[in-house]
């Protein structure tokens, strides 16, 4: 079982789920916050032989209902949110149980976007998986990206339509980037959230073979 731990960052202390040992991995929320199923993704990393920490971006909070969700998701400063996934990183990095130089990044709607804007920031972010993430209102500086980066939609989604990420991997691949892109066929957004109403069990276990295979290959 994992512990909560306080890390620094920003010049103030953020709390964290983290457990396990291994090479590093950083897990960002999806919009409802730190929930069971964040926390049950860190430890699913636990039992493939990570270690993995996944920050509380909302300090606390979390939401039952997509308003409540959409409007905390709305509220949140992107770069206070990508200092603090750095810190969590930072924190990770120097514990005992992290075997790893460097960390991966991976997160899920909300997170997923996060993922790819710490991609472009942090150079000890040595991996990024992104599911179905996207924002609207922050630029993304892609000559920054230094590592590998795997980008996961879903085909059916109308909120961070798949194109976008086969746009982006296309950009990114022009730029002389890393990436993969893999768009599921007949699922919706959030088809790796087993809580959700969209969850698809094949989908999902593809997803996340793919996911480990990638960290295991660029995670060092």
């Amino acid at each position: 079982m994992g512990e909560h731990v306080e890390f620094p960052s920003n010049g103030h202390s953020c709390r964290a789920y983290l457990a396990g040992k291994g090479p590093g991995i950083v897990v960002i929320q999806e919009w409802w916050g730190l929930v069971p199923h964040i926390e049950d993704i860190v430890e699913r990393f636990t039992r493939e032989g990570f270690s993995a920490i996944a920050p509380d971006l909302y300090h606390g909070a979390t939401a039952s209902s997509p308003d409540e969700a959409g409007r905390m998701l709305m509220e949140l400063d992107a770069d206070r949110a990508e200092k603090e996934i750095a810190g969590a990183g930072e924190y990770l990095l120097n514990r005992p149980e992290c075997t790893s130089k460097s960390y991966g990044v991976v997160g899920f709607c909300m997170g997923g976007a996060l993922a790819q804007y710490t991609a472009t920031k942090e150079s000890n972010a040595g991996a990024t998986v992104s599911f179905y993430g996207g924002f609207k209102e922050v630029a993304f500086d892609w000559k920054n990206l230094s590592a590998p980066i795997l980008l996961i939609y879903a085909e059916d989604d109308q909120g961070v339509p798949a194109e976008q990420g086969r746009a982006l991997a296309k950009q990114l691949e022009e730029m002389g980037k890393d990436v993969q892109v893999v768009v599921y066929p007949n699922v919706n957004h959030a088809f790796f959230n087993d809580t959700g109403r969209n969850y698809n069990a094949t989908a999902a276990a593809d997803a996340w073979k793919r996911t480990l295979e990638f960290f295991r290959a660029n995670v060092k």
